[in-house]
């Protein structure tokens, strides 16, 4: 019993040391800038409209019809789609007419919003809460804001309590992993921190590569990454999507100091 007593402390230990999906050492690197370790995706120009206020109407260009609108559909009903998402503040890049990735993963977070099952497709219940305009609420009140919400596995840019970006988000699963010979645990502590330094370009961290990573807990930081799955599948880190952290650097959202409340 002693033993095993003696390897839970020394497990639970070890993953309190953890630099998250970074886990080199910050002061060898320069706070601002990185060198890119592979080619550089071209950044997304897509650029979301305010949000309007929760009890705002629906729009008239939500899509009215009753069949499912899921990735790879096309046409006036997905533009209709894109365009209330980004009326809701959902932010899905420039609407195009096409339902690629970057409206999924806009659909993930109304879903995570709405608390509703995510599958990323538009169905009877997703469009309602399209409708009724879902958003999530702000716990800021005052000044700029990165909230993660480790429970609903959302980001949201916070501007004097007003959440004026929604984007889907998935951070430490809180399992187990071995590194090296240890044990570690995937988590993402919670806490308010703010960004302290940052790289423009891939970053080929022990963990796995990140994307533009903006550093606020040590080794763990927002960035993006190819996969964004639905659910906490990190290391530690808050991952968005490549095209999503392209536009946060494209519009200096996340710059150095700013203030990040994981909760």
């Amino acid at each position: 019993m002693r033993k095993i007593l003696a390897l839970t402390v020394a497990v639970m230990t070890a993953s309190v040391l953890v630099a998250g999906c970074d886990s080199s050492d910050p002061e060898t690197e320069d706070p601002s800038v990185g060198v890119s370790a592979s080619p550089v995706p071209s950044p997304s120009l897509g650029l979301a409209a305010p949000a309007p206020s929760a009890t705002a109407a629906p729009s008239a260009t939500t899509a009215t019809s009753a069949k499912k609108l899921k990735s790879g559909a096309k046409g006036a009903e997905v533009l209709a789609l894109q365009n209330r998402l980004t009326e809701l503040g959902y932010w899905n890049g420039k609407a195009d007419g096409k339902f690629g990735s970057t409206t999924q993963q806009a659909v993930f977070a109304l879903q995570k919003a709405a608390k509703m099952g995510r599958d990323g497709v538009v169905g009877p219940k997703t469009q309602q809460a399209l409708d009724a305009g879902v958003r999530p609420k702000a716990r800021s009140t005052s000044g700029k804001f990165v909230e993660i919400d480790l429970k609903r596995q959302l980001l949201l840019l916070v501007d004097e309590g007003q959440v004026e970006q929604i984007f889907n988000t998935s951070t430490g699963s809180n399992e187990y992993y071995e590194q090296e010979g240890e044990t570690y645990l995937a988590d993402t502590p919670r806490g308010k921190f703010k960004v302290s330094r940052q790289i423009d370009g891939w970053r080929d961290a022990p963990l796995g590569m990140l994307w533009r990573p903006k550093y606020f807990n040590g080794g763990i930081a927002v960035h993006g990454a190819p996969s964004v799955p639905a659910y906490p599948a990190s290391h530690g880190c808050a991952r968005v999507s490549i095209s999503a952290m392209n536009w946060l650097w494209s519009n200096d959202e996340i710059p150095i100091k700013t203030r990040v409340w994981v909760y």
